[in-house]
């Protein structure tokens, strides 16, 4: 009782009387210890057996992410009737809850990203170097690209007419809208994950770190209830860019690429190279034009969208989704600190 008398007499005469509001926080020393920032490049880690190890925990965790999460739209999709199936609420349930468990099954590994905007997002606070920085969104993206196409290899068919879990614009919706949900969403996430790992309340509340996967979680619950109807919800980066890929349809990269701000640039590289983009009525009529259609698409047949498109548009999206999220990675930052 003692203690308590004199922790509240100590926390009474903390300050001056006559201290202006505001400052008084500033005017004294912090009582919490902020982890030195990390270094741009950091060559020793390649030697380090814990950063193969992180890129790999990152890569598994994406990996069961995709899986887990796309057999539950496939199931949605695939039922006729919405009382015998768990519906939007459950699709949102799916992904929170696996980011639940996947955080806290790795953030003692590699930190529980699953996600490059939040790996992008703590490169700018200076949280991790460049080189884990990359080497983290290449695992993830390839542990995405590995899920979705493990639930492509159980039933194929069934994979391809519903969606593949491939993120599109809703009718109803334009481009811009899905944009704006999209950057909103991410926002909201990568806030939630600067809030959650926030040096100054893990010193002062101790449940604050072991609590820390569950609002990370329940930010991506909220953000897929709000924005399934229009984009499905991406606010993940790899996620989207995995089930494009194994999907592959127009449509879907089409809709993707415009979501993460390469519309214009991908549209121009599908469009452009003849070898990359053959006329979907070129199967059709026996005209020389068309004939001629038929040919250039057989002589290009190793270089046709399916498999020289997404892999341009994966290299360029890595590039432009940095820039796209600098801005409100900053912010949420900012905010924080």
């Amino acid at each position: 009782m003692e203690g308590k008398e004199e922790d509240v007499r100590l926390g009474a005469n903390r300050f001056s009387e006559r201290q202006p509001i505001g400052t008084a926080a500033q005017s004294q020393h912090k009582d919490y210890k902020e982890p030195p920032p990390a270094p741009l490049f950091e060559p020793g880690e390649l030697t380090s057996w814990s950063f193969y190890r992180a890129g790999i925990a990152e890569f598994m965790a994406t990996l069961l992410f995709l899986y887990i999460t796309i057999l539950t739209v496939m199931g949605v999709v695939e039922s006729n009737t919405k009382c015998s199936t768990v519906g939007i609420q459950g699709i949102a349930w799916a992904f929170g809850g696996m980011i639940f468990a996947l955080v806290y099954c790795t953030a003692g590994i590699s930190g529980g990203h699953i996600n490059p905007a939040v790996t992008f997002g703590l490169f700018l606070a200076r949280k991790l170097s460049l080189t884990r920085a990359l080497f983290y969104m290449v695992m993830q993206c390839l542990g995405a690209i590995c899920g979705a196409g493990v639930v492509k290899g159980f039933r194929k068919g069934l994979y391809e007419s519903n969606g593949g879990g491939a993120n599109v614009v809703a009718a109803g919706y334009t481009k811009g809208d899905g944009l704006g949900a999209e950057i909103v969403g991410t926002f909201i996430l990568v806030y939630t994950v600067f809030s959650a790992t926030d040096a100054k309340r893990n010193a002062r509340d101790s449940h604050v770190p072991i609590l820390a996967p569950l609002p990370i979680g329940f930010a991506v619950f909220l953000v897929h209830l709000a924005t399934i109807p229009i984009t499905g919800t991406g606010i993940n980066p790899a996620r989207s860019l995995g089930a494009a890929i194994i999907y592959n349809k127009d449509h879907a990269w089409d809709d993707h690429v415009s979501l993460e701000g390469m519309d214009l640039l991908g549209w121009t590289i599908h469009r452009s190279c003849p070898c990359c983009y053959v006329p979907p009525d070129c199967d059709q009529g026996n005209s020389i034009q068309e004939q001629a259609l038929r040919f250039q698409k057989r002589s290009c047949n190793s270089f046709h969208v399916s498999l020289i498109y997404p892999w341009i548009a994966a290299v360029c999206e890595l590039l432009v989704v940095m820039l796209l999220l600098l801005s409100f990675n900053l912010v949420s930052f900012i905010v924080i600190t």
